[in-house]
């Protein structure tokens, strides 16, 4: 059977980097397997649906470079994609638990539950609706059918519950985790139907799953505990299970709870792939490269094989195995994911690269032709961590330092520099530029002096402090002029 496998986020908010793991691992193993990916919007909870949250998931995973096979913007024929649209499959399935003694009807009242649930967590600390306590709440157990039909028949409000049978052992797969093991006693009577007749997710996504012939579900650990819920949906209805996947989480860097936007604000690394609203950015607009932000978070949970870390999309597809997928939560690491960007940026073709800064930096097109343009890529290609940098680093090139580093001054101001100063101009001045290292080495022999306080002399002059490219490099693109106008600019500072 050809794989299926699906995304099913809700549209609630703005898409969390856990979820964007989560599409990307069932991305990487519908291409693994050479199966199909799905995106499926789970908008059963209106009251919590945000508006543009959808579009935005889209606009994320394209970004991302991870679009769905199937969707509601790609139809297949196992719509509709979206779950408010598919309320009549939904209500035949209902029907058929109910016939098959798989739920029943609960007519309580929001303030008999809540009372019950306040007195509950005064005496146990924990409120379960099941088989110990349902027979004293206002239920289709506790009533014959006829009564049962007119209640409902007058208009009464009513939820539908799973109905958990006692002391069964409810046998779960997932694997990663292998076989999961829980007594039916342990479980609550789940809602499964809304008092507005809309179905939870308990229940919509077991039927959305089988409907559209989902073979593996690959989702986050949160859903764990959920999961003998659904294992006894899927009996009921005798229904082949799919394989479960349930992924680590993603924690925080300190290793302490889930990483959440909390952490985020409070460490200065975003949360979600693309800006929200304006009112938060994303990995986008930090200037990660698409690939390499999913060559990092693909690693959140998974350990490669391959001697290199840094992969493609299509090499990660490769790669991956769910065997190598952990059970531990894996600890979220910004400079570790800077890292990775850095190495994807390194890896960029010269013309790409060339484009990035065409980009970040129009106006360089306007100042510079194809040859200077090209070198001073060369230049900066090495010192861009996140493409964001590429404006700073180019600022070199089009304008004099607005300020000085404090410790290059200090280092070089034990230099007779007024002299030092005049003589490198004389060398800038009266020597080609290709030839101006070995003039400077020249001089120096003949001096008698050393060749740093002259490169570290030059360097502040031209770009402001003592790091940076090769100075000699730089001042081939910037010229001669713009060269010992600095010198003179540096010279008046001192």
């Amino acid at each position: 059977m050809k794989e299926r496998v699906r995304f099913a986020p809700s549209p609630t908010g703005p898409l969390h980097i856990g979820g964007v793991r989560t599409a990307l691992f069932n991305y990487l193993y519908a291409k693994k397997n050479k199966g199909t990916f799905v995106l499926r919007i789970e908008d059963t909870d209106q009251k919590r649906k945000v508006e543009d949250s959808e579009e935005y998931i889209f606009e994320s995973l394209e970004w991302a470079g991870i679009s769905p096979d199937e969707s509601v913007k790609k139809p297949g024929s196992f719509g509709p994609y979206r779950q408010s649209e598919r309320q009549s499959i939904y209500k035949k399935f209902i029907e058929v638990l109910l016939d098959k003694k798989g739920a029943y009807y609960a007519f309580d009242s929001a303030e008999n539950l809540s009372a019950a649930r306040t007195l509950a967590e005064k005496e146990t600390g924990a409120f379960k609706y099941n088989y110990l306590n349902r027979g004293s709440f206002d239920n289709s157990l506790n009533c014959s059918e006829e009564e049962t039909l007119k209640r409902i028949d007058s208009g009464a409000s009513y939820t539908i519950r799973l109905w958990v049978q006692p002391d069964v052992e409810v046998i779960s797969e997932d694997e990663i985790r292998k076989t999961v093991r829980v007594n039916s006693n342990e479980l609550e009577d789940k809602v499964l139907v809304k008092a507005d007749g809309t179905p939870t997710y308990h229940l919509a996504n077991v039927i959305d799953d089988h409907c559209m012939e989902i073979t593996t579900v690959i989702r986050g650990e949160e859903w764990l505990p959920s999961l003998p819920i659904h294992t006894l949906l899927y009996e009921f209805y005798g229904w082949e299970k799919p394989k479960f996947v349930h992924l680590p989480l993603i924690l925080n860097p300190s290793g302490k709870g889930k990483l959440s936007k909390r952490n985020g604000d409070k460490n200065g690394y975003p949360v979600f792939p693309i800006a929200w609203k304006k009112e938060f950015g994303g990995y986008k607009e930090k200037g990660f490269l698409p690939e390499a932000h999913l060559n990092y978070i693909a690693q959140l949970g998974w350990s490669t094989k391959a001697e290199d870390e840094i992969m493609s999309l299509s090499e990660i597809v490769v790669e991956f195995d769910l065997k190598d997928v952990q059970k531990g939560g894996a600890r979220f690491d910004y400079d570790k994911a800077k890292w990775v960007n850095q190495q994807h940026v390194q890896r960029l073709e010269q013309k790409e690269m060339e484009a990035m800064i065409k980009e970040h930096r129009p106006d360089l097109t306007n100042t510079f032709d194809a040859g200077e343009m090209s070198k001073i890529s060369e230049l900066i290609q090495g010192r861009v961590v996140l493409l964001n940098d590429i404006h700073g680093l180019c600022a070199m090139f089009l304008e004099a330092p607005a300020a000085y580093d404090e410790k290059a001054l200090q280092k070089i101001l034990n230099l007779d520099l007024n002299n030092l100063i005049s003589e490198i101009k004389n060398l800038v001045d009266k020597n080609q530029l290709e030839s101006l290292k070995d003039a400077v080495f020249l001089f120096c022999k003949e001096k008698e002096i050393g060749v740093g306080g002259i490169m570290q002399t030059l360097r502040v002059a031209v770009v402001g402090s003592l790091s940076g490219p090769d100075i000699i490099e730089v001042i081939k693109v910037i010229g001669k002029s713009s060269t010992l106008d600095r010198l003179e600019m540096l010279k008046k500072h001192i």
